[in-house]
């Protein structure tokens, strides 16, 4: 059987199933610097609670806003700031899976310029991969739709700052570093 006939023979009713907010939601297993793995346990309520909470105050989530995080959805990023909080918040979002450079160069801004997308998430390791590659190629697309960007990961540094300021949100753009952390920033 084919995945497009269980997804035909599905019911499009469905029931939410309730849980206490303490039911686990999914466990992350990491080794860290201890070489030793551990596994840190997420529960529902809370993760969803905080993520929702996040992605609504950290990125000043509009109803008319198209929300696009880069981060791979296996990374805590991913699944917390591309599933969990914006679907949620009911979020329209775009989700790509692939390279920054796939088919080509321009692909990410092609993309945003396609889509309209409003809020841009990405890490500082990509903002220098396209600093390396140059201004003239984020510069052949409309990236107007853009009114907020981010990065996550680690603290974004000066230049890569500067130059995603400049570059991709037309030197007017805020910037929220979340540094691998969103915080709120609603008063």
């Amino acid at each position: 059987m084919w995945w497009h006939d269980v997804v035909d023979a599905a019911s499009p009713d469905h029931e939410a199933e309730m849980h206490d907010s303490e039911h686990p939601l999914y466990v992350m297993y990491t080794s860290g610097t201890t070489g030793t793995p551990k596994g840190i346990l997420h529960t529902t309520g809370g993760y969803l609670t905080g993520t929702s909470y996040t992605h609504w105050s950290v990125f000043d989530l509009k109803d008319d806003d198209v929300y696009w995080c880069t981060a791979d959805v296996g990374w805590v990023t991913g699944h917390s700031y591309m599933v969990y909080g914006p679907l949620a918040n009911g979020a329209t979002q775009v989700m790509y899976e692939g390279t920054p450079d796939a088919p080509h160069k321009g692909r990410w801004w092609e993309i945003i310029a396609k889509y309209g997308v409003t809020i841009f998430y990405t890490a500082p390791t990509a903002i220098r991969t396209f600093m390396k590659w140059g201004d003239d190629i984020p510069a052949e697309h409309d990236l107007s739709s853009i009114r907020l960007l981010g990065s996550v990961g680690e603290s974004i540094n000066p230049e890569a700052y500067i130059w995603y300021r400049k570059n991709i949100g037309a030197d007017k753009t805020p910037i929220v570093d979340t540094g691998g952390r969103p915080r709120p920033v609603r008063s």
